[in-house]
């Protein structure tokens, strides 16, 4: 046994993907997280392609004055942030639902950062 952190994250992980799809009119939105930074793809599984794809070390995201809610500072602000940027991408590509996977990690602190940030700019999950 390796990590078992990183091991029920993967049997979670696994799980969650046996019902989340992405399709054309609803990809996937995949978040993965670091110790440092938040990355999120934006995925059509019938094809296999990958249509956005944003992170927190982005220059765009370093730069954005995006104001984020109170309580939020630090990596869980930048995650918001990130996910607000994210939501105004997928709408100027006229994606306006997805499916959300977390990638098995817990939906708190910069996971729901992010979704929320993306539900903010106007996208349906």
């Amino acid at each position: 046994m390796k990590n078992k952190k990183i091991e029920t994250r993967i049997r979670r992980k696994k799980s969650i993907r046996k019902t989340v799809f992405g399709t054309q009119l609803r990809p996937r939105l995949s978040v993965f997280r670091s110790n440092l930074h938040i990355y999120a793809q934006i995925i059509d599984d019938e094809t296999g392609k990958t249509l956005l794809s944003a992170s927190s070390n982005d220059k765009e995201i370093k730069s954005a004055g995006i104001t984020v809610p109170e309580g939020m500072k630090g990596k869980t602000g930048i995650a918001f942030s990130l996910g607000s940027i994210l939501g105004k991408k997928m709408i100027e590509n006229k994606i306006e639902g997805i499916v959300f996977d977390r990638n098995g990690y817990l939906y708190h602190g910069r996971v729901k950062a992010l979704a929320d940030g993306v539900r903010k700019a106007g996208v349906k999950f």
